[in-house]
């Protein structure tokens, strides 16, 4: 039996199981546009990167300085704990900074 085959007939004995109800976006289209606005020799690399959940540096650094704003608005002002927030937000701001506009030269 070719892997052709095997494959398909995997596939008819997992939707007699009825493991394909319920998935996410079932029943909607698929959209695709970001894919193909995305160059072609990026695109696996992207795909890989995207189910392994990695980001890139500078959205990691834009979610820690919207978590550090957050916890930055629950501690007492005047505490140390407020100092070393600051200071913690102040740098990951530089690095994101510094990370974007790198980029933004690239780009050029």
């Amino acid at each position: 039996m070719s892997l052709e085959r095997i494959a398909e007939q995997k596939i008819r004995d997992a939707i007699a199981r009825g493991e394909f109800d319920n998935l996410p976006g079932g029943g909607r289209p698929i959209d695709l546009e970001q894919y193909f606005r995305t160059p072609e020799e990026l695109r696996m690399a992207y795909s890989i990167l995207k189910s392994a959940r990695c980001l890139p540096e500078e959205v990691e650094l834009m979610n820690e300085v919207a978590a550090l704003d957050r916890e930055l608005g629950e501690t007492a002002v005047d505490s140390d704990a407020h100092a070393q927030l600051r200071r913690r937000l102040r740098d990951r701001r530089l690095r994101l900074a510094i990370l974007l506009d790198r980029k933004r030269r690239r780009r050029r």
